[in-house]
């Protein structure tokens, strides 16, 4: 039997709840403070499995499963939180322990192939990756290239900004980081 997915696991998660820990569930879902919040509209009066679609398609299936096992556990649904933590992602976090972190092994390709980092370099400076004169530098530079290769040079130096970077690597570009992951 193929390993499960992390949206079908979620499914069976929040489809283990009884109606009022799922009603709790999504109050906590809602009254979350960090970003990225979920609005009232995506929550009230779904089914389990739209709950599902929504925490996937709001926080990736890596983030959705972190947010599902915080909030089991901040409503005392401890059991229903444990077969979540157990979960694997068919795509590596961050490093592997051998060739090390996932941003400083694709860093070339990362630099030639990203387009779009307004987005991300938006999620860095909420996330305080970046601070405004690192940030205000990078968006004034003329090209994608020149504005990655900025990025790694000011601000890639922690492990945790590295995380960080990969994380929303992985919500903004999906596919290019699914690519790198399995490439030799």
């Amino acid at each position: 039997m193929p390993p499960k997915t992390i949206k079908s696991a979620l499914a069976e998660a929040l489809d283990d709840l009884s109606k009022a820990d799922f009603e709790k569930f999504c109050h906590k879902l809602l009254d979350r403070r960090q970003e990225p919040r979920v609005k009232r509209s995506k929550v009230e009066d779904k089914s389990r499995l739209q709950i599902t679609d929504v925490l996937v398609s709001h926080f990736t299936e890596e983030g959705a499963l972190q947010v599902a096992v915080e909030i089991l556990k901040e409503i005392d649904c401890c059991e229903e939180a444990k077969p979540l933590g157990k979960t694997k992602s068919s795509v590596p976090r961050f490093s592997d322990g051998i060739t090390g972190h996932f941003v400083d092994k694709h860093r070339l390709d990362l630099i030639r192939r990203v387009s779009n980092i307004s987005p991300i370099l938006d999620e860095l400076y909420d996330n305080e990756v970046v601070d405004q004169e690192v940030y205000d530098r990078i968006r004034a530079l003329p090209t994608s290239q020149d504005k990655m290769r900025e990025l790694y040079r000011c601000s890639m130096n922690a492990e945790k900004a590295k995380d960080i970077f990969y994380k929303i690597l992985l919500a903004n570009e999906k596919f290019l980081i699914e690519e790198l992951v399995t490439k030799k």
